[in-house]
């Protein structure tokens, strides 16, 4: 592992920005960019666009390792090269952490909670993820209701393979996610506390993770998990919310910083010039590292 790379995550001032859309969620985000889904011809096409969009941001003089961090990847982008050197690599020389999605998406809803698919080729992406430099890894499940069953077998199954992860020096960021339309939400998030830190309490010295949570209805009700020892950074996503009330919501919880991919991408599009997609990139970047910097 590297250790400057560690030392950035843990005490770094700035956010994770996620670029890591698969191939179920990509459409939506090229349609978003202003690709829309009869402009390509079949997946390899779509790929060769979303990787071009994801290019233009990380090679944009906005997206600078004094706000950001760490940048979270698709496995296809892992794999491409941008000005020709491999994704992460191009990252790591701009000073920016780079993390893998690992997860292979969401089971059908069961117990008021979804729990990832089976990731059959762990192994192998892990050593391949390894090979390409890559510091970490994410995968993310969803919690939709109050359940206690449900909730207590997402944390299992994402220390289940976070273990693994570790196993293979990467640290895992895991992404239990609970949903922001939830009429339960504040009473699941309490739940999941609870079930997180026991996991947290039985790892030892040597294993670390990371933790990428919705933003809390109550307020700096995850400041325990933020200052447990096992814990390099708790992150947050934006799970739909718009990126200003992202960032309003993340700027009551202390220690808490955004890894936000829809709040930090909105406003990007296909057919602005340099210029224009440089300076909104630029906005974007500026809030989103106040909110997780500047705490009211």
């Amino acid at each position: 592992m590297n250790n400057n790379q560690f030392d950035k995550i843990k005490n770094g001032k700035g956010f994770i920005a996620a670029l890591d859309q698969s191939g179920g969620s990509t459409p939506k985000a090229l349609a978003a960019y202003g690709v829309p889904e009869d402009s390509y011809a079949g997946k390899d096409e779509m790929f060769d666009l979303v990787h071009e969009m994801r290019t233009r941001i990380i090679t944009s003089p906005a997206f600078r390792s004094d706000s950001i961090l760490g940048a979270i990847l698709f496995e296809q982008t892992m794999d491409r090269d941008i000005e020709g050197q491999y994704t992460a690599d191009y990252l790591a020389d701009k000073g920016i952490v780079p993390f893998l999605k690992v997860d292979k998406g969401l089971a059908e809803q069961e117990n008021g909670v979804q729990l990832m698919k089976p990731i059959h080729d762990l192994d192998e992406t892990l050593r391949r993820a390894n090979e390409r430099n890559i510091f970490g890894t994410k995968m993310r499940s969803v919690i939709h209701e109050l359940n206690q069953e449900g909730i207590k077998a997402v944390v299992d199954q994402q220390f289940d393979i976070g273990k693994r992860i570790i196993a293979a020096d990467l640290i895992p960021i895991i992404e239990p996610e609970v949903n922001i339309h939830s009429e339960s939400k504040e009473q699941s998030e309490e739940m999941l506390k609870e079930e997180i830190l026991k996991h947290l309490d039985d790892l030892t010295e040597e294993e670390n993770v990371m933790l990428k949570l919705t933003i809390p209805t109550k307020a700096n009700l995850y400041k325990e998990l933020i200052e447990h020892p096992r814990v390099v950074r708790v992150v947050a996503l934006s799970g739909g919310y718009a990126r200003e009330e992202a960032n309003e919501k993340l700027k009551k919880n202390d220690g808490l910083i955004a890894s936000f991919s829809r709040a930090l991408t909105a406003d990007l599009n296909v057919n602005q010039s340099d210029e224009e997609f440089n300076e909104t990139l630029q906005q974007a970047v500026d809030t989103i590292y106040d909110a997780s910097v500047n705490k009211k």
